[in-house]
């Protein structure tokens, strides 16, 4: 065997563990978002239609929008670590509210979210209760 021919072989004796390694194919620089959560987010999620519609209508104060009255809302979905959240208020206007784990809140003109690749306002959950008869939120 020439000095060449062994080379060769030694470089693939060398390389192949290393093709070996790795996760089946895949990218070794794919990796598993982390999913962080909070306890403000969590506490959304047990709150009846009198509640949440509160809660709404304060993220959509401190924004500095108005919103008089919710008269409908709920969950719409998870984007990345933010729950997004809608409320339709009696001005007509509908609001995506973006909860963080920090405890955080973002809010958008439903109009303009889908439009920037943000999920549309369509709730896939809603609270317990109704928004428009209070009275149903007790118990």
């Amino acid at each position: 065997m020439t000095m060449h021919q062994w080379k060769i072989l030694l470089s693939a004796f060398c390389l192949a563990p290393l093709a070996a390694c790795g996760d089946g194919g895949a990218p070794a620089n794919q990796q598993t978002p982390i999913k962080v959560r909070g306890p403000e987010q969590e506490r959304l999620h047990q709150l009846d239609a009198l509640n949440l519609a509160i809660a709404l209508k304060h993220a959509i104060y401190d924004a500095g929008f108005t919103c008089r009255r919710v008269t409908d809302g709920g969950f719409v979905a998870e984007y990345q670590n933010l729950d997004m959240w809608t409320a339709s208020c009696d001005n007509g206007r509908q609001w995506a509210i973006f909860a963080g784990p920090d405890g955080s809140a973002q809010v958008r003109d439903c109009k303009d979210v889908a439009a920037s690749g943000l999920p549309a306002c369509t709730v896939t959950r809603k609270p317990r209760g109704d928004f428009n008869n209070p009275a149903q939120n007790a118990g």
